[in-house]
């Protein structure tokens, strides 16, 4: 019993660092900002959903559609720069106007920036370490940590400030640079 409740809390504290809700932050009140709101449990639910279906049939599902783990981790890069290219410059790459409330919570919220390639890759492995239900224990902790951040997203938005806001913004932008040029790099090597 001990054991297991060790287990989940590495496998909790894993996932919590690959997801980084709190780095998420400026992210989504830059999204709320062009839709007016963002759904935490539609987001939360979708991502969920995607950890828990990756988790059982990850690897079937990018071999069935013929989709390696780089390839899709560089999938998921190119949006997470675009997305930091769009806070640091402060220009519009992603239409505000193209954008429901709904399909904001699923991209880029739920997928790439919860369910991203990080997060579903670090899954696979810990399939590999630790039972499914260690693994299934963990994702719920941090889908309640996630819909916590998401939910209480205009309380931060008021503790911050605009001005912190868009300091905030700018700094995780060019860190979102940084993530998303890392996860290509590493992944491109493993496609030559």
């Amino acid at each position: 019993m001990l054991e297991d409740i060790k287990a989940i809390l590495t496998v909790t504290l894993v996932l919590f660092a690959i997801i980084d809700i709190l780095g998420s932050v400026p992210v989504i009140l830059d999204i709320k900002s062009k839709v007016g709101h963002v759904d935490a449990k539609y987001a939360t639910l979708v991502s969920g959903f995607i950890m828990i279906l990756f988790l059982f049939l990850g690897n079937q599902l990018l071999q069935l559609i013929g989709i390696d783990v780089a390839s899709f981790s560089i999938a998921g890069s190119v949006v997470i720069f675009l997305i930091g290219l769009e806070m640091t410059l402060d220009r519009d790459i992603f239409k505000s106007g193209n954008f429901s409330i709904k399909s904001t919570s699923v991209v880029p919220i739920a997928f790439p920036m919860i369910a991203g390639a990080g997060t579903l890759t670090t899954l696979l492995s810990l399939r590999s370490e630790y039972p499914v239900f260690i693994i299934l224990s963990a994702i719920f902790i941090n889908l309640g940590i996630i819909y916590f951040v998401i939910r209480f997203i205009p309380k931060i938005e008021r503790l911050l400030g605009e001005v912190g806001i868009n300091i905030f913004r700018k700094v995780f932008g060019v860190i979102l640079l940084s993530i998303a040029i890392k996860l290509f790099s590493n992944n491109v090597m493993l496609l030559f």
